[in-house]
């Protein structure tokens, strides 16, 4: 393979004419010029420049490859200066997904901080549940995403990514404004075992979350709706056809007609992490966006809903 570093002195050879001026621009004796010079014809196999009175010229055979190594040093420079872009968040990309309540929330606070910061390096952000998500951050499809996890961790081996916890998000029980239970001061998931459920796709961890939760309190739940829109479950709770447990983040906006209510005594709680690619250093747009999504964690609340009944206080 060619050296790149006697490409650079072949090219300025040929630019200045002789090896003593080319030695001169480039702050070498003539002696190493004249080297790099042979070492690259013993490279190529074949002559380079030719003397004649009044210093060197390229032969054709140097000729067509000075034509090569204009463009390869040329794309070598440019991409120099691009990793340096991106290595200064001048420039590049950061590859994003998150799960719907997190990207309803977390995630656009954060984007905006980062543009703001670095405007400069492209975003790009896809959808999906934690399931369908880790394995595509696992196979260095993406940079960065927030999942969640409930008692266990995903099912990824844990040396394929790795994760930052963010927050805790528990999930509340919500029912029609009416119900029965609605002004009951503490409710079990007990109490719910003649209720009708409605709950997220029987295949995603929050629904498998509330399956485990009813069975641990001696009951199968009757699961009458499926929905993976909390906005969709809401409209069904509030037509009184059946009762949901949904996460805090899914709650930024709450219907007027139900109620949110807290479990006793330990509410079912999914820890929201921000993820990576294991094995690789960190991207520095991926670092930089990771800080910021701490930051927004440390200091989120919700946005303002109807009161939270907790036992006899009011969240």
């Amino acid at each position: 393979m060619l050296n790149v570093s006697r490409l650079q002195t072949l090219l300025e050879v040929a630019r200045k004419g002789s090896i003593s001026a080319a030695a001169e621009a480039l702050s070498y004796t003539q002696s190493a010029v004249s080297q790099q010079i042979a070492a690259l014809e013993a490279e190529a196999g074949i002559a380079l420049l030719e003397r004649h009175a009044r210093g060197v010229r390229p032969t054709g055979a140097g000729e067509t490859l000075l034509a090569h190594a204009e463009g390869i040093l040329g794309r070598l420079q440019a991409a120099e200066e691009e990793l340096a872009a991106i290595a200064g968040l001048r420039g590049g990309a950061l590859r994003m997904a998150s799960f719907p309540s997190a990207g309803a929330t977390l995630m656009p606070l954060a984007i905006a901080t980062f543009r703001t910061r670095h405007p400069q390096v492209q975003l790009t952000l896809a959808e999906g549940e934690p399931e369908e998500i880790a394995p595509r951050l696992a196979r260095g499809e993406l940079d960065l995403a927030l999942l969640f996890e409930f008692g266990e961790t995903l099912d990824i081996s844990p040396e394929a990514i790795s994760r930052v916890q963010l927050l805790q998000d528990p999930m509340y029980l919500a029912l029609p404004a009416a119900h029965r239970l609605a002004a009951q001061p503490r409710i079990r998931l007990e109490d719910l075992r003649e209720e009708a459920f409605i709950q997220t796709a029987q295949a995603s961890a929050c629904a498998r979350q509330v399956v485990l939760g009813c069975l641990a309190a001696g009951f199968q739940p009757d699961v009458a709706f499926e929905s993976d829109d909390y906005q969709t479950v809401q409209g069904l709770v509030a037509a009184g056809v059946g009762v949901a447990l949904i996460p805090e983040l899914a709650l930024s906006g709450v219907r007027q007609d139900i109620a949110i209510r807290t479990l006793h005594p330990h509410p079912p709680v999914r820890r929201v992490i921000a993820a990576a690619p294991s094995g690789r250093r960190r991207a520095p747009a991926a670092a930089a966006m990771l800080t910021i999504l701490r930051d927004l964690a440390e200091r989120y609340t919700p946005l303002p809903r109807p009161a939270i009944v907790d036992g006899s206080s009011q969240l």
